[in-house]
């Protein structure tokens, strides 16, 4: 495939396979592969050794660091953090003598959340907006916005704001912004 290099970059190390949409200004580092049908926005950013799983569609400004393998079935919404070593499944019970034949579980990562290095999100489930999972976390249910999330398996320990700090008791943040519970949900309140 002959790719406009202009717009983004590709380390010469790194293989796109063809029928690929690489967005304007996005890097893909060293050993990289991203696979046929993948769809990946503009400004991201592909740390060392990452895998872009067929059909994989991952919006704009998202940060994937070293050694992420992102299956078929995972979608990424913008402005969201991979973090190091963070894993993705894509079939609830795999069997290496019964191959699911692309039947994947889907996987929703919603806009702006944050899965720390080495955490695992079981395919089938969504991450929230804003949500932040920590480092080693095992996510194996749907995640509420702006949810801290931790252990294993995942459970939530608070809340956290857009900008990814955790807030008081009062549900406010240290940036000025507030936000408040409806239906076991967070809101931003809109004079933030």
């Amino acid at each position: 495939m002959n790719h406009d290099t202009e717009k983004y970059y590709i380390h010469e190390s790194s293989y796109v396979d063809d029928n690929v949409s690489i967005g304007a200004g996005t890097k893909i580092w060293h050993f990289c592969h991203i696979q046929s049908g993948a769809v990946i926005g503009e400004k991201c950013s592909f740390g060392q050794n990452v895998n872009v799983g067929n059909n994989v569609r991952i919006g704009n400004n998202v940060r994937v660091q070293n050694n992420v393998s992102i299956y078929e079935g995972v979608e990424i919404e913008d402005n969201v953090f991979c973090g190091p070593s963070c894993v993705f499944t894509n079939v609830t019970t795999p069997r290496a003598h019964f191959p699911v034949h692309g039947e994947y579980a889907k996987t929703k990562i919603c806009e702006g959340a944050s899965l720390g290095a080495n955490s695992t999100v079981v395919c089938g489930h969504t991450v929230g907006k804003s949500a932040l999972i920590a480092a080693g976390a095992v996510v194996t249910k749907d995640v509420k916005p702006y949810a801290l999330m931790a252990g294993v398996p995942a459970k939530q320990i608070g809340w956290v704001c857009e900008c990814g700090k955790r807030l008081d008791a009062a549900l406010q943040c240290t940036c000025g912004r507030r936000y408040k519970e409806v239906n076991e949900q967070l809101e931003q309140m809109l004079n933030a």
